[in-house]
């Protein structure tokens, strides 16, 4: 790992580091610029599935939309240029995580859906960003025993996981939306099967930066495709105003029950084995030492971003991997590209048109988009899987074991909904939830905490360390594939382990 905290001049004065390194105004623009190309989709596609799973109105959706992209451009800003002890100072996008998306469906339609099942999920959103902040602040010991409980095996079984769960989510958008009059039609599964294709094409020949927007322009010729055939409508477009504020708590009080505050908590461990990561993917690219106050620091930058998200009417809060991919691949390490990039979604988040443009993506374009992200999620988990020895039996069972109680709750849906108390199945109904606490319960066990070798990953080689830094660049919501490089890497700060 690289050790450079700065460069030494010709005349053997220390000169700035390339990550504080300020870039002339006009580079900066392009530069972030280009970051939230690559960010954008995975940004907004979030509040476009809660939204339309919550049955929300077109209005309630595009303000969604709005307040997400203002508080990303909060969030990066204090993730890249750090206020006190907040931040990691290194070249990180936020984001609103997928991890959580499934998690918050489950709580919201347990809540009835609409704006009341908004309040109860930023009432956990806020507890839970809170308690994520209040974490970062333990001990090093302390912190360093709730990292070893995600070594590769739980950290890949828990990707896995999530690309599964989150696979028929797009499916059904590719059918129409749930619940819509034209649900199953295969004119919505032709829409998402062209949108699919395209992306792929673009994905396969297209050039890396190509590639790192196909989702976005995937959706962007989708749509463009629908409205020619008279399948996108825009007539809210016209009625949104050019300008609005996002205005704290504009759904009304936060309403804080403990079991979806339980189960947000759960989602945020799993965010912070995402953002350790991919702290340590952007250090090693950028050549910067990353220790664990610097993942302390990322950490806190995560909770204080969740915690605002969920006053600013949004959600949880991680640092973004396909970003860490469009770092190594443009080699442009300055942190500032990432302020700039936060002042441009900043912007955007201000300008209702532009959400109400993106809220008019058909349910079948949004749906062949989302199910190949989601795709690529199950597969980032298996990638991570690759890393794990499943010939040994008590390893596959935690796989195996994990992924039957993740279908639990598509596969007998009455069992939580009939014969179980509301508020705990508001908590258990999530195939997230159950698979990635068994996984971590097994571990458990089977294995114990992951051994706390301070130096484990110190000797792996380039090639390893930054082998998943590259693979988000294919795909948008890439954030979970740097985790197990991070798992890996964490060894050296003694703030995870790779087991």
């Amino acid at each position: 790992m690289a050790r450079v905290a700065a460069r030494l001049s010709t005349d053997g004065e220390r000169s700035t580091h390339p990550v504080d390194e300020v870039l002339p105004l006009p580079k900066l623009a392009l530069y972030g610029f280009q970051h939230v190309l690559a960010f954008y989709a995975g940004a907004v596609i979030v509040p476009i599935i809660v939204g339309n799973a919550l049955k929300l109105s077109p209005e309630q959706l595009v303000y969604l939309i709005n307040a997400d992209l203002f508080t990303c451009g909060i969030a990066s800003i204090i993730q890249a240029w750090g206020i006190g002890r907040i931040g990691a100072r290194l070249p990180l996008i936020q984001g609103v995580t997928f991890t959580a998306v499934s998690p918050m469906i489950a709580i919201g339609l347990g809540a009835g859906g609409g704006t009341a099942a908004l309040l109860v999920i930023y009432g956990a959103v806020i507890t839970a960003g809170i308690a994520t902040f209040a974490f970062a602040w333990l001990p090093a010991k302390a912190f360093r025993t709730v990292m070893r409980l995600f070594p590769p095996v739980v950290t890949g079984t828990v990707i896995t996981v999530l690309g599964i769960v989150l696979i028929p989510v797009g499916l059904n958008d590719a059918a129409g939306g749930l619940g819509s009059p034209d649900f199953g039609d295969p004119k919505n599964f032709a829409y998402a099967g062209g949108t699919m294709l395209f992306i792929l094409i673009l994905m396969k020949i297209g050039k890396q930066f190509l590639s790192s927007i196909s989702i976005l322009l995937g959706l962007v010729v989708g749509t463009g495709v629908a409205f020619l055939l008279g399948d996108a409508k825009f007539g809210d477009v016209s009625k949104s105003d050019w300008v609005g504020v996002t205005t704290p708590f504009h759904f009304g009080v936060p309403k804080f029950e403990w079991f979806p505050i339980v189960l947000m908590l759960i989602v945020m461990l799993i965010t912070m084995v995402e953002t350790t990561g991919d702290t340590y993917a952007v250090g090693d690219i950028v050549g910067k030492d990353v220790d664990s106050e610097t993942v302390a620091r990322a950490l806190r930058a995560d909770g204080a971003a969740t915690a605002l998200g969920g006053v600013l009417n949004s959600f949880p809060y991680v640092a973004f991997a396909e970003n860490v991919g469009l770092v190594r691949m443009t080699k442009v390490k300055s942190r500032f590209v990432v302020v700039a990039a936060g002042v441009f979604m900043i912007i955007l988040g201000l300008l209702p048109k532009a959400a109400a443009i993106v809220a008019a993506v058909p349910h079948g374009v949004l749906g062949g988009a989302a199910t190949v992200m989601f795709a690529m999620v199950a597969l980032a988990g298996i990638q991570t899987l690759a890393k794990v020895d499943l010939k040994e039996e008590k390893n596959a069972l935690i796989v195996g074991v994990s992924l039957a109680f993740a279908l639990l709750p598509a596969t007998v849906p009455v069992f939580f909904t009939k014969y179980m108390d509301a508020d705990l199945a508001s908590l258990l109904n999530s195939g997230v939830t159950l698979g990635a606490t068994a996984a971590i319960v097994l571990n458990l066990v089977f294995n114990g905490l992951a051994k706390d070798d301070a130096h484990g990953a110190a000797d792996a080689p380039e090639g390893e360390a930054h082998g998943t830094a590259d693979a988000p660049k294919a795909e948008l919501p890439a954030q979970p594939v740097a985790a197990p490089a991070g798992a890996e890497k964490a060894d050296d700060a003694e703030t995870s382990s790779a087991g």
